[in-house]
């Protein structure tokens, strides 16, 4: 085990190194300040004062928060970039890739490494879920870019449908890692709303975002790759990043896309009713799902 930890800590440091670089030429090409990579640098320098220390007495679980922190500021930077320049046509593929693989590191590396059965007992369930929303999200604002491109649709809607299917199952693995809450009579709760919400698995709102977005990315799925197959995937660590799910399965947007809509608009007009989140979108997606089906 002291091994395994020593070594964890020398890779987590070279990656900290890297990270640390790259956010100087980010900050170079700005040419001003940014309150997220100056945090994300400022995480990276407790990080290799604390991998300075016997690596035999660091704490992997530590190490990789403050990793995964600063990950997660420095491509929050890039992909508001992406968004502001509505992902350029020429550069946005590579540069996706590119932060979908800084954004997957922190998974890999515990499971390279051997370091837990369990991630989330080394990164926690709200890391977890942050570095798969945050996948999904960008993949999702990635092919909305896409969709409004006709002439690039006709040639590469293969492309399409698998950015979709990479982002769908980040959004749905977001979704799953922690287990809804069961109501019994030994747990109590002032606010039944609240206990409804927690019941159904909606933690944030962010877990309502990532269902309409991932219904969406399933309309979007079926309306411009009608003429794709449904395809059986491996989920891997290669270019879509690091994936908890190992197994083969296929994925049907209307099946998929109908499930987790129905379960949103459930959500929003029961327990969030008096928070008046908009579903007409949703339903109006799910009368495509039922149109397309006859």
């Amino acid at each position: 085990m002291a091994a395994a930890v020593s070594t964890v800590v020398r890779r987590v440091e070279e990656l900290g190194d890297l990270a640390q670089a790259h956010i100087q030429q980010l900050s170079e090409a700005a040419g001003e300040d940014d309150h997220f990579l100056i945090r994300a640098s400022a995480a990276l320098e407790k990080l290799k004062l604390l991998c300075g220390e016997e690596k035999e007495c660091s704490n992997p679980s530590n190490l990789l928060e403050l990793y995964t922190q600063a990950i997660l500021d420095m491509t929050y930077f890039e992909e508001n970039k992406l968004v502001d320049e509505d992902f350029p046509e020429d550069s946005s593929y590579q540069k996706v890739k590119e932060l979908i693989s800084f954004l997957s590191e922190p998974e890999i590396l515990v499971k390279e490494n051997n370091m837990h059965p369990k991630l989330c007992d080394l990164l926690g369930d709200e890391l977890l879920e942050c570095l798969s929303w945050r996948r999904g999200a960008l993949l999702y604002m990635y092919c909305h870019s896409l969709t409004k491109r006709r002439e690039w649709l006709l040639k590469k809607s293969s492309l399409l449908k698998k950015y979709l299917v990479d982002g769908i199952n980040y959004l749905l693995q977001m979704l799953n890692y922690r287990c809804p809450i069961q109501l019994n009579e030994g747990v109590s709760f002032q606010d039944l709303d609240t206990a409804k919400l927690l019941s159904a698995g909606i933690f944030s709102d962010i877990h309502l975002l990532a269902m309409m977005y991932s219904g969406e990315m399933c309309y979007w799925g079926l309306k411009h790759c009608v003429d794709q197959q449904p395809e059986n995937r491996e989920m891997d660590t290669g270019v879509s990043g690091a994936s908890c799910m190992t197994h083969k399965e296929s994925l049907d947007f209307r099946e998929v896309g109908e499930k987790i809509l129905k379960k949103y608009v459930s959500v929003c007009e029961g327990p969030l009713k008096e928070q008046e989140w908009n579903t007409t979108n949703a339903k109006q997606i799910l009368n495509f799902f039922q149109q397309s089906c006859k």
